[in-house]
């Protein structure tokens, strides 16, 4: 099992090199870097000048406030910029923060995101293989490449694609198309990655005549540890808050269902709508914290995210320590995990 640090929504850009090497030095095999609150590309390319070894991808870039040329161009920079240790995460975003926030036009993410992979596929072989540019489809049309503006092939091979995916259809498209899928946060526990996930990439892979074993999945769950049990504790009531923001999104909402907490989810999006954001942590009980979120001190976490994702998971996401005074336990740990 690989093993990737973390990174804050809000880590500055100013910060992101010195992030990746404290990651690299502790002995992680690659980085998952966020686009919330920064640009993805932007930390992507500082983490990967700040490193010498370890992967990094970003998970995941918001794909349709882009377009599939200007997506490639950025991630064929960074494959060339990095000797081959860039991995391009895409994910499709709900329909608000895409209208709302992003002030694109939406339609259904199925189709749109299948054809966005492939016009990225398209420019890659264009570029690796000198295969004429000829991607027509509803949503994007790529059939323009003058040699004038084709960069230099890559000494390695172009980056791998890794979905986003929460909703059992998007899940199978990843293993369609994808080399890969990472979990949102909210669909991490064992229970869905057999029933859901697992079921729905092999449904995806068989649909394109591909093996379901050739689809690496990325698990990033949101742990609770620290030095000890209080410190323990201390984080799990954070992540209570972090959990009842994120169920609020009807769109994360499969987990829930699968437990038979959808109406915690609904009474959650309620009072989002009302504006009642200092009433929704009560609604996260210890059971869901339980099912969502494993818990244990540095030295214990190792075993008990085996009995959760072992057989279950190629790459399991471990939090980087907020107290650099942890990095030494931690690094044990993922000794331990790899």
């Amino acid at each position: 099992m690989l093993v990737y640090a973390n990174a804050s929504q809000r880590l500055a850009p100013a910060a992101v090199a010195e992030h990746a090497r404290r990651a690299e030095a502790m002995g992680y095999d690659g980085l998952n870097l966020p686009e919330a609150v920064h640009d993805g590309v932007i930390a992507a390319t500082l983490a990967l000048q700040g490193t010498q070894r370890i992967r990094v991808a970003t998970s995941v870039l918001v794909a349709f406030a882009r377009s599939p040329m200007a997506v490639a161009m950025a991630a064929w920079d960074l494959q060339s910029l990095s000797g081959g240790r860039f991995e391009l995460g895409l994910g499709a975003q709900v329909r608000g923060n895409v209208e709302d926030r992003y002030g694109v036009a939406w339609s259904p993410p199925i189709e749109r995101m299948r054809e966005f992979v492939g016009a990225l596929r398209a420019t890659f072989a264009c570029w690796a293989d000198g295969t004429p540019l000829c991607f027509e489809g509803e949503h994007y049309r790529l059939t323009r490449m003058q040699p004038f503006f084709a960069p230099e092939k890559l000494a390695s091979a172009p980056p791998p694609v890794i979905l986003g995916a929460v909703g059992p259809k998007m899940i199978a498209l990843a293993g369609e198309v994808a080399d890969g899928l990472v979990t949102h946060p909210t669909n991490t526990h064992p229970r869905y990655l057999r029933e859901v996930i697992r079921p729905r990439l092999a449904h995806g892979a068989a649909r394109a005549g591909r093996e379901a074993s050739s689809i690496v999945l990325k698990v990033a769950p949101i742990c609770a540890t620290g030095r000890d049990d209080a410190a323990v504790r201390t984080v799990r009531e954070e992540k209570r808050k972090n959990l009842a923001f994120l169920f609020s999104t009807p769109a994360y909402w499969p987990s829930l269902e699968l437990f038979g907490w959808r109406e915690r989810g609904e009474e959650l999006h309620r009072r989002t709508r009302e504006k009642r954001w200092s009433e929704m942590t009560d609604l996260v009980t210890d059971e869901m914290l339980d099912a969502f979120v494993p818990s244990a001190p540095y030295e214990d976490l190792p075993a008990v995210l085996r009995e959760w994702y072992g057989g279950l998971a190629d790459v399991l996401v471990f939090p980087v320590p907020e107290d650099p005074s942890d990095d030494a336990a931690a690094a044990r740990a993922i000794a331990a995990l790899r």
